[in-house]
């Protein structure tokens, strides 16, 4: 697994129903944000959803915990299945 920390940015409700939510990783602000800048890459996330309680539980300026972890599909590929 791969843990970044991300700050959203934006977050927009776009006609029809859903949101669209943009974040840029953490730079600075405290010793954990230090830490994770020195491993997180650079760049923006951007992703939308259509379920309104999550993206209720969103808030532009706070930051998040975003976890990569391969599928079971991939990881029985790879032999990171125990």
């Amino acid at each position: 697994m791969v843990r970044m920390k991300f700050t959203i940015t934006s977050k927009e409700e776009v006609p029809g129903g859903g949101y669209n939510i943009k974040a840029i990783p953490v730079t600075s602000g405290s010793k954990e944000n230090d830490e994770f800048f020195r491993w997180t890459p650079s760049g923006e996330l951007k992703f939308g959803t259509i379920n309104k309680v999550a993206a209720d539980l969103i808030h532009v300026g706070k930051a998040y915990y975003i976890d990569i972890s391969p599928t079971e599909e991939q990881a029985a590929l790879t032999g990171m299945l125990e």
